[in-house]
Order: C-alpha cells, then structure tokens, then sequence
C-alpha cells in the first residue's frame, strides 16, 4: 500500500504566466507562499484557484486533499467541474497517452503540450507538473531551468521531482530557493525493503529543503505510520490521494494498459465500456444507413433555391449532377414528412417548406 497513493505511472505586457513567474523569482518568500499571493485568503472560494495555503489548512485540519492527473483539456474541464483540489500532470501519461511501457520516453516538450492543455481547461486546482525523467538530474542548474519552462511555458503552479539522491536533494532545494513550489515524490522497490529507514530520512530532507508535499509510493503501512508522524507536509494515506485519471475512471481495456495499470488501482467507473458501446453504436448505424438522418442534417435549402440550383448545373451540362440532386431532396423530404407526423399540428404552423441536407 502507499503511504500518499499514487496510482500510476514585470511588465503589463508580459504574459500573466511570466509576470507570475518573475514575481515568484525575486520573492524571498517560502515557495509556498508564492502561488497566487500566497495563502490570505482563510476560505475557499471555489471560482479560485485552489492554493498551496489551502494544502496547508486541509492537513491541520486532518481533511483529505484529492489529486487526479490530467493531459488534455478536456480531462482537466471534468477535474474542475469536480472540484478536485490538486491536478497533476503526470508522466504516467508517457503509458496512458503515449502507449510507452514506462514513463522513461515521454519528453520535457511532450509534457510542456500537454501542460498547456490543461492549464486552459483546469481554473480551480492546483496545477503540478512531473518533471520529465532526464530533464532534471545533470544539476541543479538543469533542473531549475526546466521548471522554469514548466512554470513559465506549461501554465503550471509548481513541479513534482522523484528521487531521494543527495543530489535530487539539491535540485529540490535550488527550485524552492528559486521561487517554484516542489511537490517531492520517493519509492521502495522490491530491493529497497531492507532499508526502509531511508524513507522516513530522505521524506525529511525534503521537508528540509521546502517541499510542499511528499509522494510516498509503495511503501509498507507501518513505515507510513512512521513518516506521517515525522513530517509537517502532506503523505498520509486518505489525505493526500493521488489516481490516474484513466485508472480510476476505467477508461482502457487494451492489454497494454491492464500491464501497466497497478494492482493497486480501485476504478470508480468503467467509462471504456461506455465509449466502446458508443463506437460500435456509430459503426452500426452508418453501415446499415440510418445515419446521417434528417435529424442531423441541419443545412437546409428552400424549394425555390432548389429549384434555381438544379437549373444551373443542368446549364452546365451536368445532367447526372441534378439528378442525383433531385433524388436526394426527394428523399429528405419525405424523411423529414415521415418524421412531422410524429410532431404535433400546432409546432407546423407557420411553417416553411424546407429541404435538408
């Protein structure tokens, strides 16, 4: 189980992002204070955005903080309709939009579009991006520069870096010192459950060093237990809870993603299925032709417009033209007669003749 359950993978001209971004860079202030002005407000206003104050007040409170990643517009309009407080854009989506079979392909400039996406369509939560693996580990410089490009490209409010190195240390503290808000994220594999310990140190060197929260992923209840009383940040398991948008909505069904997909994963809704019924409803109703129908053909023609456009192609000598023209109008119109009488009297009056296509 995890501890913080991830399922997955200065000028009026410049642009509101920049503008932000430059304020947060000559702020002396604690990173978290930085998004959005910091934390003033002492209430939530859902028409805002959800800010790094409001993580802050959820976890004294012991109140739980949902996080859902996001890629694209419209999965980040669904978050914002939903209220969901923090938006991640993940690297899970290298596996889930990419179809790679781990997260390592997926780049800085794949994750900056799909950053731009969401930033438009998500207006309350709070926005985290992935750094990329490869764009943040040659040094504090590197990684600092790519979350300014996260920051100032991608429309985000702060990054997520993994890794519990001494040097990943480094570049979490060299983003904070810069203004941007760091969201850490540490792991155990198989190999590393000798030296659980770790976990709970380097959770705390991160804390150390500015980050807002920690991701803790697979790691052992007790061992949760042993970080939650630790830190001063967000990771207990049923505060902080981290899904793949695709997972938990049940969107894919493919044998690539049941074997990326984490035994962990709970689906709240099986939303592949639905789509899949919908495709194949589409499918069936344009091999037998029954769609497009009148219903779907809003582009209609007057008869005598008709009757004027049939007469020039004849002028031009396409006879097979007006013809085909003519049987198809014939045959909308009595689609569209069918169908009025199934409408009542009263919705016909004052109406006129029309053809559709």
């Amino acid at each position: 189980m995890a501890i913080f359950t991830y399922l997955s993978r200065a000028s009026s001209s410049m642009k509101p992002h920049y503008s932000s971004f430059l304020r947060r860079c000559m702020s002396n202030v604690v990173a978290e204070n930085t998004i959005y002005g910091g934390g003033s407000k002492t209430a939530q206003n859902p028409s805002q955005r959800f800010t790094l104050n409001q993580v802050r007040q959820k976890h004294r409170k012991g109140e739980p903080i949902t996080v859902v990643t996001a890629y694209d517009y419209p999965s980040a309009v669904h978050l914002d309709t939903a209220g969901i407080d923090l938006c991640l854009v993940g690297d899970s989506a290298s596996m889930v939009v990419h179809g790679h079979d781990t997260t390592l392909p997926v780049t800085l400039e794949e994750m900056l579009v799909h950053c731009r996406a969401v930033a438009r369509g998500a207006t309350r939560p709070l926005l985290v991006c992935d750094l990329p693996f490869g764009t943040y580990e040659s040094s504090s410089t590197q990684a600092v520069d790519t979350a300014v490009r996260v920051l100032k490209e991608g429309g985000m409010d702060a990054i997520k870096l993994e890794g519990g190195s001494p040097s990943r240390i480094t570049a979490a503290k060299a983003i904070v010192g810069a203004g941007i808000a760091v969201m850490g994220h540490l792991g155990l594999t198989p190999q590393a459950i000798s030296v659980l310990w770790w976990v709970v140190e380097t959770a705390l060197a991160l804390q150390e060093v500015g980050c807002f929260s920690v991701v803790l992923e697979c790691v052992p209840p007790p061992v949760a237990a042993a970080a939650t009383a630790a830190l001063r940040i967000p990771t207990k398991q049923g505060l902080f809870v981290v899904l793949v948008y695709h997972d938990l909505l049940g969107m894919l069904q493919h044998p690539h993603h049941a074997k990326v997909t984490p035994k962990f994963c709970k689906q709240f809704a099986r939303v592949g299925d639905v789509i899949n019924q919908g495709l194949l409803a589409y499918k069936e109703e344009v091999t037998n032709r029954s769609f497009p129908d009148p219903a779907h053909s809003p582009y209609k023609m007057s008869e005598a417009d008709m009757d004027g456009f049939m007469k020039e192609l004849q002028k031009l000598g396409l006879d097979e033209a007006a013809a085909s023209t003519a049987e198809a109008a014939e045959k909308f119109k009595k689609a569209e007669l069918s169908n009025e009488e199934n409408i009542p009297e009263s919705n016909l009056v004052g109406a006129n003749p029309v053809l559709s296509f």
